[in-house]
């Protein structure tokens, strides 16, 4: 892997069908849920943009038209703003996407996991480092966190995947990595283990959703092929490609928030929703009051309650 190789292209594996966020899902990808005013597959790549990713590849699924409609031009919206004199909110739009970014979008037509996504775009990426980026990890951090991981990229050559510090408990939620510190904030990657046991996590170190990887991670996950049904994950082809190249994991400089769970959704939504420059005094002021207004929180109901019966519509007389 040449670490003088510039990362120009970044995958977005965007086909899940979102089933926790049912029923909201149902029509709309998980991806366009937006955070405030923007989506987060917007909030991923501009990510990219900003570390210099000029092709946005998305994997993407038939019933996911939304995001690709996203990102096109919309030439009746740009002009209703221009009448309407909102230049400030037409050159937001324009500015998101540098004339250099381009967009391309391949099918994955089964959810067989993510390293079956990956494989879908093999043969656009070709014989090129990338990125990986899910949408569902939204990063807050001065620095967009997908450059920070290309710059130990160039630094150290080899493959780079995100990490951050988890409970042990959380461990069957994630790719854990064992690794020994060759730098700050850096590791180099001994082994790496999918969703393992609590008592058998190597570490606490659990794999979020950044990656940059080389091209021999194509053969890896080919090599890695599942039994019938089952999905093929990234992690299994990462394992793999640690026998022909080092792969580190890099403790990121920012914040992470699990868009892919509701509460973590909700904490992004308040979070972000507190630093906006539009709404975000309005918000803490809201969020104020309705600390201190009693008997505002949620009244729980037991797991064992029958659901509610539908309501009878009313007959006309």
């Amino acid at each position: 892997m040449n670490p003088s190789r510039r990362i120009r292209m970044a995958l977005f594996p965007v086909a899940g069908l979102g089933t926790r966020f049912l029923p909201a899902t149902k029509a709309l990808p998980k991806e366009m849920l937006p955070i405030v005013d923007k989506p987060l597959i917007q909030y991923a790549v501009e990510e990219a943009v900003a570390a210099g990713i000029e092709h946005i590849v998305l994997v993407t699924h038939r019933a996911k038209r939304a995001i690709e409609d996203h990102f096109d031009a919309s030439l009746e919206l740009d002009r209703l703003l221009e009448l309407q004199g909102k230049h400030a909110l037409l050159y937001e739009l324009r500015a998101t996407f540098p004339p250099r970014f381009s967009l391309t979008c391949v099918r994955q037509n089964q959810p067989h996991g993510l390293g079956n996504a990956l494989l879908c775009a093999r043969h656009l990426v070709g014989d090129e480092p990338f990125a990986v980026l899910l949408a569902d990890d939204l990063m807050q951090a001065r620095r967009p966190v997908l450059a920070q991981m290309i710059q130990q990229y160039h630094r150290l050559g080899g493959n780079i995947v995100a990490v951050e510090q988890i409970a042990r408990e959380n461990a069957p939620q994630y790719g854990v990595v064992d690794a020994r510190p060759v730098g700050e904030r850096i590791d180099r990657v001994t082994s790496i283990v999918d969703r393992p046991r609590p008592e058998q996590s190597p570490s606490l170190s659990g794999v979020v959703g950044r990656y940059v990887l080389s091209p021999a991670i194509f053969d890896a996950l080919a090599e890695a092929s599942p039994e019938a049904g089952q999905e093929l994950q990234l992690i299994e082809g990462i394992q793999r490609l640690l026998a022909q190249e080092p792969v580190f994991a890099y403790r990121f400089e920012g914040r992470r928030f699990d868009c892919g769970s509701k509460l973590g959704f909700l904490e992004a939504t308040v979070n972000f929703g507190l630093k906006h420059p539009e709404v975000g005094e309005a918000f803490a002021k809201l969020l104020g009051r309705r600390a201190r207004t009693p008997g505002t929180h949620a009244r729980r109901v037991p797991a064992s309650a029958p659901a509610p019966a539908p309501a009878t519509p009313a007959v006309p007389s």
